[in-house]
């Protein structure tokens, strides 16, 4: 049993620990395969096959999954370092320490994204880019979008996605009738003000790398997921009745049939069923403040 705790609270010691170990995991060449591990269970709406990682009822519990067997990785390097979690309600500027040359770097220059301080810097030798939809090995950022500002989630708006009780609902996807707490945090609807609602907002906000199927070319993805899990945890405690759904495969005749999991089924690759992950403390808990 070990402690997640919001990356704000971490000692300069923890911050180095958990850069160092990110870098070594890269440096080995197991980094990149998260990185195509994400960009292989992208599966969207219009797509055939099975939906996993994302626009499915098992957003919450894949990506529980995958940031614990990321997290074990990096333990092997460093048995301290644990996934820290951004809180993007409080922490929701680019001069956020966050982004400080000694922990996730800076934003990219104006000319092509390219991240010029901090540790993932190209220009720092120990993050190239080798996995992805572009050609340029450099990592990306454009933090608020400048060219069509948008702001990071409040915490009203956070606030509001919690009270929602139900889990999931009828089709499963990221339809806009998909009324649960899952599609409403997950945030496919996309308006022109806000450019989308929580989760997805904060990649299009983070920008660059962050967009897209390959976004844990990003390190601060794990940041960013860790903070998600945790909303999954307040949701568990304010709706202790509230379960995962769908708890039964779905009937044969239904057109969602053979694209989303219910609770007793093995979500691939990892052959952990929902039902397997959903108390987080069983694992490790979470330090808030």
């Amino acid at each position: 049993m070990y402690t997640r705790v919001n990356q704000r609270n971490l000692t300069s010691s923890q911050r180095a620990r958990f850069v160092k170990a990110v870098i070594a995991l890269k440096r080995s060449g197991s980094y990149d395969k998260y990185v195509r591990l994400h960009a292989e269970y992208f599966a969207a709406d219009g797509e055939s096959g099975l939906r996993m990682a994302h626009m499915a009822p098992t957003f919450f519990p894949w990506h529980r999954q995958f940031l614990l067997v990321f997290e074990r990785e990096l333990q092997t390097i460093d048995p301290q370092v644990t996934l820290p979690y951004w809180d993007w309600t409080t922490d929701n500027q680019p001069t956020s320490a966050l982004w400080a040359a000694d922990f996730m770097g800076g934003n990219g220059r104006d000319s092509d994204g390219q991240v010029m301080t901090g540790p993932f810097a190209y220009q720092a030798g120990a993050w190239p880019i080798t996995y992805g939809v572009t050609d340029e090995k450099y990592l990306t950022r454009n933090l608020g979008r400048p060219d069509r500002p948008i702001v990071l989630p409040t915490e009203a708006e956070l606030s509001d996605a919690l009270e929602i009780a139900t889990y999931d609902t009828d089709p499963w996807n990221s339809a806009p009738d998909t009324e649960g707490f899952r599609n409403e945090i997950e945030g496919w609807t996309v308006s022109e003000s806000m450019g989308g609602y929580l989760h997805n907002r904060v990649h299009q906000w983070v920008g660059g790398h962050m967009v897209g199927a390959a976004s844990p070319n990003d390190p601060i993805f794990w940041l960013h997921h860790a903070f998600i899990d945790l909303i999954w945890v307040r949701w568990q405690r304010l709706h202790p009745k509230s379960a995962y759904l769908p708890a039964q495969p779905l009937a044969a005749d239904d057109p969602e049939h053979g694209r989303v999991v219910s609770l007793n089924e093995p979500m691939p690759p990892f052959a952990v069923k929902p039902s397997a992950v959903l108390d987080h403390r069983q694992f490790y808990t979470y330090e808030e403040g």
